[in-house]
């Protein structure tokens, strides 16, 4: 065989591996046995091995392969991987219509049903048409570029398939409508009226990776044979498996893949649409999701499921509801973290019993005092429970709950432990009502109760247990990310005398550590260096290592792109902090005390002296073509919600801000503007529409 007849068997036989590929993974169609399949990609990958300038990304052999990386890099999503609002009641569900349908009036919604997998949201970026970016949620805004672990599922396509890798046919119109057994509709869009639609080269899906039932069970069958611990539930397995660094061990997890959804605009118009578009293109699409007229039919779904989801081959807590109308989508937007047009509908959560045996009380970073009910241990949900929150003195004393009661224990959504109630008729006798102690549990300095809020707090900021749980926080993944400075170095650190705070980690040299407990010279060695290569971090970074209250990842990013360096953002004053989008009083008023506190200012002097480089924010967007220009949106934009375009101003370097005043540059308006329109005529600020921001940015 010569090179040329070599080049085109590799190709037929990629082109055979990935039909067998869909037919199996997609269609659920076995047309050939696996040992057929094995056949043919044994001989491709000889092949290849013998004309290696021939292997290309999408190629079956690239599925596993490589060796194991080292650490995952960041990955900065092009549009912020939100979360959702749960509601648990139909009542819940119906207040939710209301509240959208405020914000839509008189426009006939429709709803689309899905599945909610428990799993992991995975963002997959393709390139004309072949996969070449695959990242974790993370914390919304940066995720985990996992691409060498992704392509081990084989249910996820590495090149899409379709009319060419500029345009892709589909059949909209003519829907078929059938009845389902849980009240819904199926749909289905016929063939007769094809449209072309066009995309550009980058095209974004998101969806949930899932470990099936039948492959936990395997797994852990493995991990028993192997003296392993078992793994609590298929959700921890499957983030286990996609945080593997050898993507080898990935490839034996088994995980299967579903999308839900596509951040690129392709000119379909509805939810179900993007489900038929992204089926077309060779992703397995989930047959049990329904189009739903009204909220009687979502009821309907949802109350089937309930019942039957034991059935599936996967494990769900609920379901996603969406606008099915993508225009409607766009109008409602996004409030704070979460769309406005999707909601979960969440199961009833499995109920058992068990015994409180004591109720004690943790002190976190920022001084929080949290009561705990410490139980019997119970399996509740697949998992075992020996210890509920009971969240704050208030929660206690509403559901009365006491040391020994008999007390309902339930997994809100399937995940968290939550005391639901005390069974009063089995209570002992003389049971005290439980109070919050009068001083720390730790350090025996004073508790207060802050004015206005339902948390007692430790008031001493030196408590042992808040500056080591601070210090967990500082270096964590997140934060400064020093790898082999977990909870136990820590505290041994902290009581050998060598740390105080976070400042002294980088003051320690490698003979403070040898004479260590556990300590030789490798490993000091390795910790030394680990947190000499933490000395520089980047400033959303930074900010969230601080610990400031309700300054979480997300909330460092958008302080971090707003005032793009540390001095500014220390010299800035409580009205530029409050004006910032998504920045509530509350919030503005803890980072503005946080800051004009001189012991803060004081550590962060500190670190700085100690060697600790903080870099400039940097824009994921290489041009900063709005730098030092101030924004407001306002009103309801054509296609980006107001979150979105938030972010792309952000992005390019500008401000955003919630209110018009004499400083403002612009004032991006879409339909209903309101008030900010009357503010911005009156102050002269130029008014832009959604088209021209755009242009702005192009």
């Amino acid at each position: 065989m010569n090179k040329q007849e070599a080049k085109l068997r590799i190709e037929k036989l990629k082109r055979e591996i990935d039909k067998i590929r869909y037919q199996y993974h997609v269609l659920d169609r076995e047309i050939v046995s696996d040992s057929v399949k094995d056949s043919l990609q044994h001989e491709l990958y000889k092949l290849e091995q013998q004309y290696p300038e021939f292997i290309t990304p999408d190629s079956p052999t690239q599925r596993v392969g490589g060796a194991p990386l080292s650490k995952f890099t960041k990955v900065t999503h092009s549009v912020p991987m939100l979360s959702m609002e749960d509601v648990f009641e139909f009542q819940e569900l119906a207040d939710w219509e209301t509240r959208i349908k405020k914000i839509v009036p008189n426009r006939k919604i429709e709803y689309f049903a899905e599945q909610k997998m428990d799993g992991l949201a995975v963002s997959l970026v393709y390139k004309n048409g072949v996969l070449e970016q695959a990242a974790t949620r993370g914390n919304g805004v940066i995720g985990e570029d996992v691409t060498q672990n992704i392509k081990t599922i084989e249910a996820i396509p590495l090149q899409l398939i379709g009319d060419g890798l500029t345009s892709i046919a589909t059949s909209v119109g003519n829907r078929q409508t059938t009845n389902s057994p849980a009240g819904g509709r199926m749909t289905n869009i016929a063939t007769n009226n094809v449209r072309r639609i066009a995309f550009d080269d980058i095209l974004e899906v998101r969806g949930e990776i899932f470990l099936p039932k039948k492959a936990f069970e395997e797994l852990n069958k493995e991990q028993k044979a192997k003296n392993l611990p078992a793994f609590a539930n298929p959700r921890n397995a499957a983030a286990g498996s996609i945080r593997q660094l050898d993507s080898k061990i990935t490839a034996r997890r088994h995980l299967d893949f579903l999308p839900y959804g596509l951040k690129t605009n392709v000119g379909v118009k509805t939810q179900a649409e993007i489900y038929e578009f992204l089926n077309q293109l060779g992703f397995k699409i989930n047959k049990h999701n329904k189009l739903c007229k009204n909220l009687d039919e979502v009821e309907k779904f949802h109350k089937y499921w309930q019942k039957e989801r034991a059935k599936l081959p996967y494990q769900t807590d609920g379901v996603v509801v969406k606008v099915n109308d993508l225009e409607t989508q766009a109008r409602l937007g996004a409030v704070g973290k979460a769309y406005r047009w999707e909601i979960a509908y969440k199961y009833p959560a499995e109920q058992v019993t068990t015994i409180v045996k004591d109720i004690i009380v943790q002190v976190g970073r920022t001084g929080a005092l949290t009561p705990v009910a410490v139980l019997e241990p119970v399996l509740v949900a697949g998992s075992t429970v020996s210890r509920a929150t009971l969240h704050n003195e208030d929660e206690v004393h509403r559901k009365d709950i006491r040391v020994g009661d008999t007390v309902i224990i339930q997994k809100a959504g399937d995940v968290i432990p939550e005391v639901v109630q005390a069974l009063k008729n089995l209570r002992p006798k003389n049971s005290p009502v439980f109070n919050m102690p009068k001083t720390c549990p730790i350090c025996g300095g004073a508790v207060t109760r802050p004015k206005g809020e339902a948390i007692h707090r430790c008031a001493d900021p030196n408590c042992s247990v808040r500056v080591r749980r601070g210090l967990g926080h500082f270096v964590s993944k997140g934060a400064f990310d020093i790898e082999g400075l977990g909870p136990q170095i820590i505290n041994q650190l902290f009581d050998s005398g060598l740390i105080k705070s976070p400042a002294d980690l980088f003051k320690i040299i490698e003979g403070d550590l040898q004479p260590l407990e556990r300590f030789a010279e490798k490993s000091a060695s390795n910790l030394y260096n680990s947190i000499q290569k933490s000395k520089e971090i980047s400033l959303d970074r930074f900010i969230y290592a601080l610990g400031i209250r309700q300054v979480g990842a997300e909330m460092a990013v958008d302080l971090a792109a707003q005032f793009g360096t540390l001095q500014k953002l220390i010299e800035a004053d409580y009205t530029q902090i409050e004006r910032m989008y998504g920045v509530a009083e509350k919030t503005a008023h803890q980072i503005y005390d946080w800051l004009q506190d001189k012991k803060n200012i004081e550590l962060i002097d500190d670190l700085q002296k100690a060697g600790v480089k903080i870099l400039p924010y940097k824009s994921p967007v290489k041009a900063n073509k709005l730098e030092g220009k101030s924004f407001v949106v306002t009103g309801t934009l054509p296609t980006l919600s107001r979150d979105e375009a938030h972010k792309k101003v952000i992005q390019y370097g500008g401000n955003v801000h919630t209110s018009v005043t004499s400083k403002t540059n612009y004032l991006i308006a879409g339909e209903n503007p309101g008030s900010k329109l009357e503010k911005a005529k009156k102050f002269g600020t130029k008014m832009i529409s959604e088209k021209e921001f755009l242009e702005l940015i192009k």
